[in-house]
């Protein structure tokens, strides 16, 4: 009896295809990351020329001892260096500085919330214009800015002058932590309302509608829906406005002088006077650590809210 073949079912198709297109694929996507490792390699090599190894240099130098001629020796490695962050005046000056950035942060959100939500909502040219102006102190030095200040709060100042009409008289304003903190807040008071406004610009203002008409007040609508969603934008401009306060140098120096010293002022003493060289590496690195906890911070709050 005669048996027929018949061709087997579900037969594969021919090998060949696949690895070829597989293979283009692989090489396509080499080709893509050697022309962005290209294209990046001269920031790579800004940031590690200019940042990275200063870091490492300030790093090292935090472990070395001070001779009493103000050397640096760094073959005697020590902690010394870092145990003198926990002495009484290192840790009211960290208080001071702490507080004041605290301060400016707040004070910059109270501020910043109300014009970045008005600055949302309006229309597209007067947004225009309203963001010209919040733009408009990038224009100039912080330095030049920061001087203009000390000639307005200065003894012979307008703001004086306008005071002691009204009755106040014997007002002194500059070198104080008053003025300290007024500085900080008119410096760094843009960094606060940009990232407010980029994400309050993005709200759904339908969700808001939707809670005041299921009769929830004005600031119900604001603490379960706006705030909310603008979270990202407060967290975002906190840390940009906290990091720059908590190591100011140039504002504390100059409008606040030796009765408010910060930080920042505190590491160039080290430096430049007492050639402490050491000290104020590890000064600088404990500023250093600060800051990266709080881009930690930011960037965890950032995931939780993505999530």
């Amino acid at each position: 009896m005669a048996t027929t073949l018949e061709p087997p079912t579900g037969e594969a198709a021919p090998p060949s295809a696949a690895p070829s297109q597989l293979g283009l694929e692989r090489d396509a996507e080499r080709a893509e990351s050697r022309r962005g490792f290209l294209i990046g390699l001269p920031s790579l090599l800004y940031l590690v020329l200019f940042f990275a190894i200063p870091l490492g240099i300030v790093f090292v130098y935090s472990f070395g001892n001070r001779s009493r001629t103000g050397r640096t020796i760094l073959g005697d490695w020590t902690l010394s260096s870092y145990e003198r962050l926990f002495s009484s005046l290192v840790m009211q000056i960290t208080g001071r500085s702490l507080g004041y950035a605290i301060l400016t942060t707040v004070v910059c959100l109270l501020v910043g919330y109300p014009f970045a939500y008005y600055l949302a909502t309006r229309p597209p040219k007067v947004r225009g214009i309203l963001l010209v102006l919040v733009m408009i102190p990038f224009w100039s030095n912080l330095l030049v800015r920061t001087y203009a200040w000390r000639v307005i709060l200065g003894s012979d100042g307008p703001l004086v002058q306008v005071l002691g009409a009204v009755g106040f008289t014997d007002v002194r304003l500059l070198f104080t932590p008053f003025a300290t903190i007024l500085g900080l807040i008119y410096g760094f008071l843009p960094f606060m309302i940009l990232p407010l406004y980029a994400s309050i610009e993005r709200l759904d203002f339908s969700l808001v509608e939707a809670a005041r008409d299921l009769y929830a007040s004005g600031w119900e609508a604001f603490r379960r829906v706006t705030w909310p969603l603008s979270r990202p934008g407060v967290i975002a401009g906190s840390i940009l406005v906290f990091i720059p306060s908590f190591g100011a140098y140039v504002i504390p120096e100059i409008l606040g002088g030796s009765r408010t010293t910060m930080l920042g002022s505190y590491v160039v003493l080290q430096f430049l006077s007492a050639r402490d060289q050491p000290f104020g590496a590890a000064l600088s690195m404990a500023i250093l650590a600060v800051m990266l906890a709080s881009a930690l911070l930011y960037f965890r709050s950032g995931a939780k809210d993505v999530g």
